[in-house]
């Protein structure tokens, strides 16, 4: 199917309420929210301007339209250091003419276009961010957004990995320029992979649009 996009949007906690108003109001009928916590180093705070590291990770299902980005873009500031980030996946399916109809409401543009960077979602017990982070990092990675989550079929993974998985996770998202991506999973799986106190799980998604992203090149500062 296509047409449809997964979006995702990062902002600072105090901002979730208007980033969910704007995106109702463009006739979005689902936006699910759930608190995170940034992962940037003090001195990539400080360059973006931001105060906390505490964010709110918004989830919707749209229609794949680049004018819905660029709208987004201008109206929520995205452009300015601090306000947050958007990102679009792509789906392959909405199950069901109704879900369809009811969660994209009307087709948007569809283009092709060239997927510079993509997202990697790891997977990992409790408490192991920053060990996830650090493998990231030393990869090349800039910074990514934890949420909480628990998982289930512990003993199905014990079949397959011959370890017993905890069940308190943290769901780690970082975005990244696609060249990046391999050096960065190969990282987290030999730093903080199944072998690991971590046990983290990784994939990567393609994404198609983005706003809100300044590339920072620290270096170019010293």
């Amino acid at each position: 199917m296509g047409g449809a996009v997964l979006m995702f949007a990062i902002t600072d906690r105090k901002r979730s309420r208007e980033f969910a108003a704007w995106f109702q109001g463009q006739q979005i009928p689902l936006v699910l929210a759930t608190p995170g916590q940034g992962t940037a180093t003090t001195e990539v705070l400080d360059w973006l301007g931001l105060e906390a590291t505490e964010k709110v990770v918004l989830m919707l299902v749209a229609p794949q339209s680049r004018e819905l980005v660029r709208r987004a873009e201008r109206d929520l500031w995205l452009d300015v250091p601090g306000r947050g980030i958007l990102m679009t996946v792509p789906l392959s399916s909405i199950g069901g003419a109704r879900a369809k109809n009811y969660l994209l409401k009307q087709e948007g543009e569809v283009m092709e276009q060239e997927r510079t960077h993509e997202l990697i979602v790891v997977i990992t017990n409790g408490g192991r961010t920053d060990q996830v982070m650090d493998a990231a990092r030393s990869a090349g990675a800039g910074g990514g957004t934890s949420i909480h989550a628990k998982g289930t079929g512990t003993a199905l993974a014990k079949k397959f990995f011959g370890v017993t998985l905890s069940a308190e996770k943290e769901i780690v998202f970082i975005l990244t320029e696609r060249e990046k991506r391999n050096p960065i999973m190969k990282a987290i799986m030999d730093q903080a992979g199944m072998q690991t106190d971590a046990q983290s799980l990784a994939f990567s998604l393609p994404v198609n649009d983005i706003a809100g992203l300044r590339r920072l090149d620290l270096q170019d500062r010293s």
